[in-house]
Parts: structure tokens; sequence; C-alpha cells
């Protein structure tokens, strides 16, 4: 999980990975959402944790995108013709995505400084603004981009795209959100794709951290 460890991930497995990853992505972008808003104007301590966590769920976010951006689009924009639509809406997506990342960082930092009330509400407006952008882009994901990405790419280049995917989740707390959310085989499958030391390090180390890191988050 760190280090620079390489995965040998198998093409199930990406897309398992691929589709928990959604998931999460709808799981905290509404619990940020909630937690903030349930926030008491003045207490800094608590809003410090939440921008924290905020902080980590956008550096998923843009991970996985630009994952994505690197390896999912050039291949499927040289093969297709009639759908170049579709990966062109992905793109057009994506930057609508990041612009309401960037909206929310600055928002997050004028909330921690205080934790003023009105400054809480515009990140809740904000994280409202940005989970529909979200829900859209995964939406239209699910329903177009994956079914086109099956036909066209190689093995070698999911492969690569879950090598990208798998190191995009270093830190016990992207890789614990990963699997809280898997079911049970989608769970086993995930950590099967670690090397036995990583195995050994998640256990010992990295799950305890995730367990208190979402304590923390969570109340």
């Amino acid at each position: 999980m760190r280090g620079g460890t390489k995965v040998s991930v198998e093409t199930q497995g990406v897309r398992i990975v691929h589709r928990v990853l959604r998931r999460v992505f709808r799981r905290e972008s509404r619990l940020l959402m909630e937690l903030v808003a349930a926030v008491r104007p003045g207490d800094t301590a608590r809003a410090g944790v939440l921008a924290g966590h905020f902080r980590l769920y956008r550096l998923a976010l843009r991970r996985h995108h630009q994952g994505q951006d690197e390896l999912l689009w050039p291949p499927l924009l040289a093969r297709v013709d009639l759908e170049a639509d579709v990966v062109l809406r992905m793109q057009a997506q994506h930057e609508r995505v990041a612009v309401t990342l960037a909206r929310l960082d600055a928002a997050v930092a004028a909330w921690e400084a205080a934790a003023g009330g009105d400054e809480r509400d515009t990140v809740v407006a904000a994280l409202c603004d940005h989970r529909a952008v979200l829900l859209e882009h995964l939406d239209d994901e699910e329903a177009a981009l994956l079914p086109l990405a099956a036909r066209y790419l190689t093995e070698r280049e999911w492969a690569c795209l879950g090598e990208r995917l798998v190191a995009g989740l270093a830190g016990p707390a992207l890789f614990g959100a990963v699997l809280e959310e898997a079911s049970p085989a989608e769970r086993a499958l995930v950590l099967r794709g670690l090397p036995a030391a990583a195995r050994v390090v998640w256990y010992v180390a990295g799950r305890p951290r995730y367990a208190r890191h979402i304590r923390r988050v969570r109340g």
C-alpha cells in the first residue's frame, strides 16, 4: 500500500475496485454534507477533523480522475468513432467536478480557521453542488462509459488501470474506505491482490488506524 508497492490486479479485480470506489465517493460526499452541517459554530476542533477528512476524500477523487484522464480517455478516443461523444462528455464532467473541488478548497479553508456558522453553511452548499455534479458523472459513467471500456480496452490496459487504482489507495484511510464499502466477496478479492506482507501490514497497523480515523470523523 505504501512505498511504490506494485500489485498485480486481474481484470475482474480492477472492475470491482472501480465499482467500489464509486460507491465510496457516493457515501463520503453524502456524509461530508451531513457531518459538516451538524458542527456547532466555533467548534474549531471538529471543523479541523472534518477538513482533514475532506482533503483525503478530495485526494482519492482526484487520483481516480487523473488515472482515467491518463489511461482511459486516450485509448478509447483512438478506437471509438460514433461513441467518442461519450468520452468527451466524461472529460467535460471531470472538469466540472474539478471546479467544484476548487470551490470547496477555498470554502473549507475559510471555515476551518474559525468554524463560523456562515462559513460552515457555505461549505455545506458547496458540498451539495459538488455532490450533484459528481452523482451525474458517476451515473453517466456506469451507464455509458464502463460498457464502452469493457469492449475496447485490452487486458494490459485494464492491468495498468488496476495498478493506478491500487496505487491511488496508498494509506490506511483510503484503502480502508474501499474495504469498508466492499462486500465480503469484493473485500476478499481486493485483499488477495496484495502481497502477503502488505496484507499483514494492513491487519496489524492499517485497519486499527482506519478504525480510529473513522471514529473521529463520524463521532
